[in-house]
């Protein structure tokens, strides 16, 4: 399987960076118009496998999963991703329509949780405090 991005915009200089996969056409559309409006350069993919491999290949100031993915859950992804050393600072943000499922099982290490359906500005107050807190970090 490629990791293909199904949604893109490149930025001419430095914007947020924000990795995205979620299988949702509909809230990948909500979230590029967002992106777009908060001027945020973003990759979003339907799914993958190695979540490490798109960190490092995008560089992301924050990553956004949805905990249920097709292929393998964003909690496992996420664990993916602070395994290694190399991207285990990146913020982490996992969203679920089944919170309750999602408390249930183990503790992914995701910097935050949101239940679905969130409040926009919620979630944008969330990205905006993690991306912070990041750069304050490097």
């Amino acid at each position: 399987m490629r990791n293909v991005p199904i949604a893109t915009n490149d930025w001419p200089e430095h914007r947020k960076r924000i990795l995205v996969v979620e299988n949702d056409p509909e809230l990948r559309y909500i979230l590029s118009v967002i992106f777009e409006e908060e001027q945020y350069e973003y990759h979003m993919f339907n799914e993958t496998l190695d979540l490490v491999l798109l960190a490092k290949q995008y560089e992301p100031d924050l990553i956004l999963l949805d905990f249920r993915l097709p292929l393998i859950n964003g909690g496992e992804l996420c664990l993916q991703l602070k395994n290694e050393c190399s991207t285990k600072d990146i913020p982490v943000i996992i969203y679920s329509a089944a919170p309750r499922a999602f408390i249930s099982f183990k503790d992914y290490r995701q910097d935050a949780f949101l239940a679905k359906p969130f409040d926009l500005t919620e979630l944008l107050n969330k990205m905006n405090s993690l991306i912070q807190v990041k750069v304050h970090q490097d």
